[in-house]
């Protein structure tokens, strides 16, 4: 499993620079575009320059692999998911604050309308 998800010698490089420093970066572009009801393409498409940018640091500061397709899926996924799972959530909280008289929550990720 080491080979496959990360490179480094360290296990703690990949949860610092691939999860903790993409993720939050991702978790905050799905945020911020469905804030801005941007449509949920934005997102994907955001999070494939930030996969980029994660692998540039995994590569300048800790001699990973620049130009790798294998890590740089690794990391682009990770990173759509945190930024998917964060306009979800920001967006079913946005419908129900802002459209309250019509909707209603059921959790963090859905919204439906109110029957009368």
């Amino acid at each position: 499993m080491t080979g496959f998800l990360y490179e480094e010698n360290s296990f703690g490089v990949f949860v610092l620079v691939t999860l903790i420093l993409g993720g939050a970066a991702a978790w905050l572009t799905g945020r911020a575009a469905a804030q801005t009801w941007r449509p949920i393409w934005h997102v994907i498409f955001y999070c494939l320059l930030l996969g980029a940018a994660v692998r540039f640091i995994h590569f300048s500061l800790f001699d990973g692999t620049l130009l790798t397709l294998q890590f740089y899926a690794v990391d682009t996924v990770i990173c759509i998911a945190f930024g998917l799972t964060s306009f979800r959530m920001a967006r079913a909280a946005q419908m129900v604050r802002q459209y309250g008289w019509i909707n209603e929550s059921l959790g963090a990720f859905r919204w439906r309308r109110k029957t009368p």
